[in-house]
C-alpha cells in the first residue's frame, strides 16, 4: 500500500513550484484563480501517488472529493466560523469564497489526469521505480 515513487514526487515538486510562483507573482483574472485550481488537483494527485499505491481512479476520485469538500467549506464560510478569519494561512489554504467555476476547474484537472493515465499509464512520470 505504501511506497515511494520518485517520478510522481518529482512532478509534485515541479507543480508545487509552479503553484507558489503563480501565488507570488501572477495577478490576473485567469491563471491565478482558474489555472491554479486546475493544477492544484493534479498536484494533490501526484503527491498521493508519490507515497500511496492506490488505483488511479480511486486516487483521482479521492482528490476530487477532497477538492469539492474544500469548496463546500468555502461556501459555508468555514474559516470565519471557526475563528480563523485573521489567519492568512487558513484563508489561503482553505479559501474564503465559493465559486462554481472552481468546481469545474477541479473536475477538468482530474479528467486531465485520468486522460493522461489512460492513454499512456505512467506518462505523468518518467519511470515507475519503487524504493
Amino acid at each position: 500500500m505504501y511506497r515511494f515513487h520518485k517520478g510522481y514526487f518529482g512532478l509534485t515538486a515541479v507543480l508545487l513550484l509552479i503553484e507558489v510562483l503563480i501565488a507570488m507573482y501572477v495577478r490576473d483574472d485567469f491563471i491565478r484563480p482558474y489555472f491554479g485550481d486546475f493544477l492544484v488537483v493534479i498536484l494533490m494527485y501526484c503527491f498521493l501517488r508519490s507515497f500511496v499505491d492506490l488505483e488511479v481512479r480511486l486516487t483521482a476520485m479521492a482528490v476530487l472529493l477532497f477538492s469539492y469538500l474544500i469548496e463546500v467549506l468555502q461556501y459555508l464560510n468555514f474559516v470565519e466560523r471557526v475563528g480563523l478569519g485573521d489567519s492568512e494561512l487558513a484563508r489561503t489554504l482553505i479559501g474564503t469564497s465559493f465559486a462554481w467555476i472552481d468546481i469545474l476547474a477541479y473536475t477538468t484537472g482530474i479528467l486531465t489526469v485520468l486522460w493522461f493515465e489512460r492513454i499512456k499509464p505512467g506518462v505523468l512520470v518518467l519511470k515507475d521505480r519503487r524504493v
